[in-house]
C-alpha cells in the first residue's frame, strides 16, 4: 500500500507536533506556504511553495502532489482553503466549504447566531469606514473592533469614546486580509473566557473542553490572552448549556469529524456565549497541551480523520491534575537574552518550555499571539496550588530583555 501524503497548511511551530504524530503514524508530510524558511518546513518531507489565502493555487498544488488529506492545523488564514481544497478533492474534512467560510467570517457568523435565535451580541460588518462611523448609536457601547478574519487578538480594540472609533477601525483594517471589519456590543463577561479545542465525530460532539483564558492587563493589547488554564472554573451548567448550544450550531451547520477550536464566555446577563468557532486547532498549542492533560490524543485523531484512517474512541476529557499554559510574552521592544527559571519550580511544576525566540532575537511588545516568546506547560495538584503560583510568577520566571 502507497504511503499517505498529509499536507499542511502554514510552516509555524505549531505544526512541529503534527508532522512528528503525522510521521509516528507513517504519513509522508508536505508542509506548503509562501515563506521557505520556516520552521516546520525543516521537519516536513516536501515543502510546497505556494499563498495559502489562495484557494485555487493550494487545489492545483494538492492535486499534482496527489495528497490524500489536507490541514490548517493552528494556522487560521490557511482553513477556508483546506475546505475549499478537501471538498474539490472529495477529501475528509470538519465541515463544508460553506459552513467554513461562516464560521471564518465573524460578521457572517454572527448573522448566522443571531439568524438562528443563538444568544449573540449586536453586531455589524463593514468594508467602509464611514458607514461605520454613521453608525455609531446601532451599539450599545462600549464596542469591540474586530478584523472579520484574523485569529490571535491581532487587530482586536475595545472602544469606549465614539470618537476614537476611526483609529480602531483602522487598527482592525491593518491585520485584515479582505479588509472587513466588525464591531460588536462589548459582553461584560462574569469569571474567565474559554479558548480550548473540541472533537466531533460524525457531527456528534463527543469531546467538549472549556478553559479559563486570563490576560495580562498590563500587555501593549490586553485583549490577548496570557494564561489558559484546565479544567475551567465555569459552573458546571454553564458548560452543559455551551455544549448543547454548540452541538445545535453543528447540527444546523451539518459538520462531520475533527477538531475545533472555540471560545466562549458566560456574561453578565447570566447567559453564555458563543464567541468563535474554527475549523482547525487552536494556537499557543492549545491540542498539544490538552494531549498531555487528558491522555488522548486530538493531533492524532485529526491527522487519522483526514487521510480517512480510523479513528480511537474518543470521549469526554478527563484532566489529570490542573494545568497551565503559560504565554511568555514582554512588554519591551529589544533584544532576547534568556529566559531564567528558578529550579526548584522547574521541577515541580515545568512539564514542557516551548520557546519561539532564541538569544539575540529582536523582540516586541505583547499585541497578538505572534508576539509571544513561546509556551510554558504547567502542571498542579490543584487548583489552590496553581493560584498560589500564579501569583507570585515573578519570583520563579525571569526574562531578560536587553
Amino acid at each position: 500500500m502507497s504511503q499517505k501524503k498529509l499536507m499542511l497548511l502554514g510552516g509555524l511551530r505549531y505544526l512541529l507536533p503534527v508532522i512528528e504524530e503525522a510521521h509516528r503514524l507513517g504519513v509522508h508530510v508536505i508542509t506548503a506556504d509562501y515563506l521557505p524558511n520556516n520552521i516546520a518546513h525543516k521537519y516536513s518531507d516536501e515543502y510546497c511553495n505556494v499563498s495559502i489565502v489562495d484557494k485555487d493555487a493550494v487545489l492545483k498544488a494538492a492535486k499534482e502532489l496527489k495528497i490524500d488529506g489536507i490541514l490548517s492545523h493552528a494556522v487560521d488564514p490557511g482553513v477556508v482553503s483546506a475546505a475549499y481544497v478537501a471538498e474539490k478533492m472529495g477529501l475528509p474534512f470538519q465541515c463544508s466549504y460553506e459552513a467554513t467560510c461562516i464560521l471564518q467570517d465573524k460578521s457572517l457568523f454572527r448573522k448566522f447566531l443571531a439568524e438562528h435565535g443563538f444568544n449573540c451580541p449586536k453586531a455589524k460588518g463593514y468594508t467602509n469606514v464611514e458607514d461605520a462611523l454613521n453608525d455609531v448609536d446601532y451599539f450599545n457601547w462600549p464596542v469591540i473592533v474586530k478584523p472579520v478574519d484574523s485569529a490571535g487578538s491581532k487587530g482586536v480594540t475595545k472602544v469606549e469614546n465614539k470618537e476614537n472609533l476611526r483609529n480602531a477601525i483602522e487598527t482592525a483594517l491593518s491585520s485584515s486580509l479582505s479588509k472587513h471589519f466588525i464591531i460588536e456590543d462589548f459582553l461584560d463577561k462574569v469569571g474567565a473566557q474559554s479558548s480550548a479545542d473540541i472533537f466531533t465525530v460524525d457531527g456528534k460532539l463527543v469531546y467538549p473542553a472549556y478553559s479559563d483564558q486570563l490576560f495580562d492587563k498590563n500587555a501593549a493589547n490586553p485583549y490577548t490572552p496570557a494564561i489558559e488554564i484546565w479544567p475551567a472554573s465555569m459552573e458546571q451548567k454553564f458548560q452543559d448549556d455551551l455544549t448543547a448550544q454548540l452541538q445545535r450550531l453543528f447540527t444546523l451547520l451539518g459538520v462531520k469529524s475533527g477538531i475545533y477550536n472555540v471560545e466562549s464566555r458566560v456574561c453578565s446577563d447570566g447567559k453564555a456565549y458563543i464567541m468563535e468557532v474554527s475549523p482547525r486547532g487552536g494556537g499557543n498549542r492549545i491540542a498539544e497541551l490538552q494531549d498531555m492533560a487528558t491522555g488522548q490524543s486530538l493531533i492524532a485523531n485529526e491527522i487519522r480523520k483526514a487521510l480517512g484512517m480510523p479513528m480511537d474512541n474518543i470521549t469526554a476529557p478527563r484532566y489529570d491534575g490542573v494545568w497551565c499554559n503559560y504565554i511568555l510574552h514582554t512588554n519591551k521592544t529589544g533584544t532576547f537574552v534568556s529566559i531564567d527559571i528558578a529550579p526548584d519550580f522547574q521541577q515541580k511544576y515545568v512539564r514542557n518550555v516551548g520557546l519561539i525566540v532564541k538569544p539575540g532575537d529582536k523582540v516586541v511588545p505583547f499585541t497578538g499571539a505572534n508576539n509571544s516568546l513561546g509556551t510554558l506547560f504547567l502542571r498542579f495538584e490543584s487548583r489552590k496550588a496553581l493560584e498560589t503560583a500564579m501569583s507570585s510568577m515573578s519570583k520563579f520566571i525571569t526574562i531578560n530583555i536587553r
